[in-house]
């Protein structure tokens, strides 16, 4: 090769380096997210406020902490349909907790309880929906079905279909307080992300958790514990929606069995499929999954914000994940 041939390579290689190349297909999330920005910016009245920014990092926040757990079953070629119906157990738990005699009479203990009692609750759930899928071998969509339908009839058993409302100001921290001028909530999911990112990306289970999604019989073979992985992936997904569903309550200083953590489900799995997740298994793009979230919850800002009916809100959510889907598609071509 000659020098000039020589010279013209490494210049291109450095160019890459420095200015990646741009692609719609790995770069068309943030695309979608700049250009409902920038619509926003120019057309939504008030959408620059502080009070409009804090409201959308609060739904932004609870659909990215259950997308990234979402993201992991994803990432094992299953699915969690009972991650709505696990907020709203983890949403009723906590208020019966500090509200209770003992919570009263204990309110620091009350406290931690109500917190930490809840997420465990939420991640037996996990742990039974795991069983189901490793140890009995029932589909992921029906085994997490179970719990879809029984869930929230628990939890409404629990609080005797009544509307929970309390006054308890250091519990609605977790949903109203801020850090450095911003929401709690958003540096929790943040930081959740952060976390999860770094399980997956340099641990051996975030190795196994990958390699199962890709080729589960493989991973058998090459020595992965296949159960254990999977059952930790539906573990965790359903820990992270009783958090979800702790700062819905904290945020409305309320809790509705009926309502917590209704459709979270779809909006967990068009994020997670936004962001760049295959639905056959394999990949866990984890701040993917909050950038979907972000996609998701500004749509529907948008539309709302601009007097179109909720209906349609979800409507154009089912097109997002047709158009996510086409270009995971798009992508094995």
């Amino acid at each position: 090769m000659s020098d000039t041939n020589v010279a013209a390579a490494t210049k291109q290689t450095v160019r890459g380096l420095i200015i990646p190349k741009f692609s719609f297909r790995k770069h068309g999330g943030l695309v979608a997210l700049l250009i409902i920005l920038a619509f926003n910016i120019a057309v939504t009245p008030n959408f620059l406020q502080m009070q409009t920014l804090f409201v959308n990092i609060s739904q932004v926040a609870t659909i990215a902490i259950v997308a990234v757990g979402m993201s992991l079953v994803i990432a094992t070629g299953g699915i969690d349909l009972s991650v709505g119906a696990v907020m709203a157990v983890a949403g009723a738990l906590a208020p019966i907790i500090f509200q209770s005699q003992f919570g009263i009479e204990y309110p620091i203990i009350g406290l931690i309880l109500s917190i930490l009692v809840p997420i465990l609750m939420a991640t037996l759930c996990g742990l039974f929906n795991g069983a189901l899928v490793c140890v009995l071998k029932v589909q992921p969509i029906i085994a997490t079905l179970i719990l879809f339908i029984s869930g929230r009839g628990i939890a409404m058993v629990m609080t005797n279909g009544q509307l929970q409302t309390f006054n308890m100001p250091s519990f609605s921290l977790l949903g109203t307080g801020k850090l450095l001028g911003f929401p709690f909530q958003g540096w929790l999911a943040l930081a959740i992300a952060a976390v999860i990112a770094w399980v997956v990306g340099k641990t051996l289970f975030g190795r196994y958790l990958l390699a199962i999604g890709g080729n589960e019989q493989s991973a058998h073979l090459a020595g992965a514990p296949v159960r254990k992985v999977k059952i930790t992936a539906y573990v965790i997904c359903s820990g992270l929606a009783g958090i979800a569903g702790l700062i819905v309550v904290a945020i409305n200083s309320a809790s509705d069995a009926a309502r917590i953590g209704n459709l979270m489900e779809l909006d967990a799995i068009a994020a997670a499929v936004v962001g760049g997740a295959v639905l056959s298994g394999g990949r866990a793009p984890i701040f993917g999954a909050v950038l979907g979230a972000m996609i998701i919850q500004l749509v529907k800002y948008t539309l709302l914000a601009n007097g179109v009916a909720d209906e349609v809100a979800l409507i154009a959510k089912s097109m997002i994940i047709v158009a996510a889907v086409y270009i995971q598609q798009s992508r094995k071509e």
